[in-house]
């Protein structure tokens, strides 16, 4: 960790902006104050606990730390997010640039101070994408379920297409025995399959074949059950009038809370901002939603903002 100073501005009281350009193991912060000027910078800050309040004490030297713009707070920013709205801070969600090359180290030594940079800026401009949720609710809940449900789905597709394969390139014996049988009796049927010590033939080692890639069915088609019902409750519970709705399922209310829970856009601002975070959050909440729509969930898990 590296850090990059700069004259202290000669103001007695000094609103410092935060932005942080985040990595998998480090990431990099620039300080500005809410004039804009360029206090110092950051570098390489490890994305630990320790590394966190490294960040706070050396940008709480600056003046009173007032927002922090984080680019990926749903992916690698999401730790610091959590520290430092666990400490009073306002965090914003900053939209990486698309421009961005990561075809070097080189490039990425190059970039980062300026992503940081540009992340505060942003803050300071009222250009921040929206306030990221507090990921430790039952959304969060739902989003590490669902992430798993859905690749156990896929891995049943693949072992159930391995099925088929096998049985399709089966010794004609064993072939005849199997080709009626639909994906659910086959699952079932090869699941029990008795060997003997150890494949000794085609057929036989077949048979081993196709009873593992079974029982690997059996098992993941237990394990989406279990999650399906785990979802099923936090769904209902998180939005019992979205799932109440015709033609809408537990996974398509968990794709909508995901979705429409990752940042709270800008117009949910519960107060004024103050000068230092000035344009980042507008003062008027927008008009009420119609209590129709189902996504009540999504009114009643609005964040408090901090910046005062």
């Amino acid at each position: 960790m590296k850090t990059i100073g700069a004259e202290r501005p000669e103001t007695t009281e000094v609103a410092v902006i935060l932005g942080v350009d985040t990595h998998l193991h480090f990431h990099v912060a620039v300080a500005v104050d809410h004039l804009g000027r360029r206090l110092g910078e950051l570098s390489m800050m490890p994305t630990t606990v320790k590394g966190y309040e490294r960040l706070l004490r050396w940008a709480e030297g600056f003046g009173s730390v007032r927002c922090a713009g984080v680019e990926g707070t749903t992916s690698y920013g999401a730790g610091l997010a959590r520290h430092l709205r666990a400490k009073g801070i306002e965090v914003l969600e900053v939209e990486r640039p698309k421009h961005r090359r990561r075809s070097s180290r080189s490039n990425v030594n190059k970039s980062d101070p300026s992503d940081a940079e540009r992340a505060a800026r942003a803050v300071l401009a009222g250009e921040a994408s929206g306030v990221p949720k507090s990921a430790d609710g039952r959304v969060e809940m739902i989003r590490a379920l669902r992430a798993a449900r859905r690749s156990a789905v896929k891995a049943r597709t693949q072992a159930a297409n391995q099925l088929q394969g096998l049985r399709v390139t089966a010794p004609e014996e064993l072939l005849n025995r199997l080709r009626e049988l639909s994906t659910k009796e086959l699952v079932s049927v090869a699941a029990r399959f008795r060997l003997g010590d150890g494949p000794s033939d085609v057929q036989a080692a077949t048979r081993f074949a196709l009873r593992s890639v079974a029982r690997r069915h059996e098992a993941l088609s237990a394990e989406i059950a279990e999650l399906e019902a785990h979802l099923d409750r936090l769904v209902a519970q998180a939005a019992p009038e979205l799932v109440s709705l015709a033609g809408i399922g537990t996974d398509n209310a968990a794709t909508l809370l995901i979705v429409a829970l990752k940042t709270t856009p800008r117009g949910w601002g519960a107060r004024h901002p103050s000068p230092a975070c000035a344009g980042s959050l507008p003062s008027k909440p927008p008009p009420a939603r119609s209590s129709g729509t189902g996504l009540t969930a999504v009114a009643t898990e609005r964040p408090t903002v901090r910046c005062t």
